[in-house]
């Protein structure tokens, strides 16, 4: 008998004794006086074994097989499942095993088995929670987290995406380190497949925003002075998003919140799909993203979406990409990172001395903005003037002039005009020199 039932034993049998009332033993062991009677009716048939439930040391008839638990922790066990949660395990299993089963009873089986969730809980600070936005798109959170995403030991980092207002995982993409071409990749699968937010959340990493911009003082900024925004914000700027940056991490949990969710569940969905490659993982997460806003993502306070339709005319790959600024020389041409390039153009839309905006992307290449026009570009090689090497001849060898060169009897030939001469003499000289065959 527990000590729960001795307790119960011991107050009936005072009852019985007629030590104590019944409203006393009631009192005593949480019960109404109804029950008290029946307990001292059975216990005065049967004895203290009354108290003790009937089922106990009997297997229930819907108690799992043996095989069935042992089935169930070898696959926990198992290389491909040993890493995920008992939460994500017991949808694993669904998914995979065709096996369905509570979470209750799977966290029943698992822990009487010595079996621990990988997942830690521990006491965390409490921060203040904020509330949610209202509308779908009215707040992105954007954030890259280091992990070993591939249980190689090797930390690869994946940009991500996430809407404030439903907790959708808006755009996931991985690259080898946290950079602004992988924020640029994340908020395009954004742009493309939902729209333009109205505002996004942002750390203060240096992608984001210039770390001079905490560094003006207040007479400079009364004066009018401004910091160049970084490539990233720039391109925010041409889209019209609002950049908001945190000021700690716990200011953007809910992302901060995914990574720990995709920490634990993605090592093992890379495993099971046998995905060990950056170019792998990206192809994954447009299927596993459907399925993990299905079972996460809630529905918004206001059925309104926040979200702006990108117009047509508007190409995102020349927003998201890196841009500065050149100028034209005579040749159309342009120097860009120790390379010269030249602009295409049939027309004379374009002239030299132009200030033009060089396009830098993976997905083009390089191109020219001038104006609201963007042209192709050629490398550009500028031919070397070849050095003509002059023949050494010996110094001792001088030019000698032939007979009939003028130098050689010119003298002789040509008398000299001087003042004196008269005009009749001048003009028969001019006609003995240039009518006159010299001999």
């Amino acid at each position: 008998m527990s000590q729960t039932q001795l307790n119960r034993y011991h107050v009936i049998s005072m009852v019985i004794d007629k030590s104590m009332t019944n409203s006393e033993a009631a009192q005593a062991l949480d019960l109404s006086v109804r029950q008290i009677i029946r307990l001292k009716k059975g216990v005065k048939k049967e004895g203290p074994s009354f108290l003790v439930h009937k089922n106990k040391g009997r297997k229930p008839s819907h108690a799992f097989s043996e095989d069935f638990v042992s089935k169930i922790v070898a696959l926990k066990k198992s290389d491909s499942y040993q890493s995920a949660n008992f939460m994500h395990f017991q949808e694993l299993l669904e998914e995979h095993e065709n096996i369905t089963i509570s979470y209750n009873a799977l966290h029943t089986i698992l822990s009487s088995n010595g079996v621990k969730s990988p997942k830690k809980h521990r006491k965390k600070k409490v921060h203040h929670r904020r509330k949610r936005k209202a509308k779908e798109g009215q707040l992105i959170q954007i954030d890259a987290s280091p992990h070993d995403w591939f249980g190689t030991g090797e930390k690869y980092d994946i940009h991500g995406a996430i809407d404030d207002s439903t907790g959708k995982i808006m755009g996931l993409y991985m690259t080898k380190n946290e950079c602004r071409q992988g924020y640029f990749e994340t908020l395009r699968s954004v742009v493309l497949n939902y729209g333009i937010p109205v505002s996004i959340y942002t750390d203060r990493h240096t992608i984001f925003r210039s770390p001079k911009a905490d560094k003006l003082t207040i007479e400079e900024q009364l004066a009018g002075k401004t910091v160049k925004d970084t490539q990233f914000g720039r391109a925010m700027k041409e889209l019209g998003i609002t950049m908001i940056p945190a000021r700690s991490p716990q200011a953007k949990g809910r992302i901060e919140r995914l990574w720990d969710t995709l920490q634990s569940r993605l090592p093992v969905e890379f495993k099971i799909a046998g995905i060990s490659t950056i170019e792998q993982a990206n192809e994954f997460f447009a299927d596993y993203l459907i399925k993990f806003n299905e079972k996460f993502a809630v529905a918004p306070e206001d059925t309104i979406c926040a979200f702006r339709t990108l117009p047509e005319e508007i190409c995102i790959d020349n927003i998201l990409c890196v841009k500065e600024e050149r100028i034209l020389d005579n040749g159309l041409t342009f120097s860009f990172y120790n390379q010269r390039f030249k602009v295409v153009t049939n027309s004379m839309s374009v002239y030299p001395k132009s200030k033009i905006k060089v396009l830098l992307s993976p997905k083009f290449g390089v191109k020219a903005q001038y104006g609201e026009k963007i042209y192709d570009v050629i490398h550009w090689t500028e031919h070397k003037k070849s050095k003509v090497k002059k023949s050494k001849t010996n110094s001792n060898n001088k030019y000698r002039p032939d007979d009939g060169h003028y130098y050689k009897y010119g003298h002789q030939a040509w008398p000299k005009v001087t003042f004196e001469d008269s005009d009749h003499d001048i003009l028969k000289m001019l006609e003995k020199i240039f009518l006159t065959q010299i001999a």
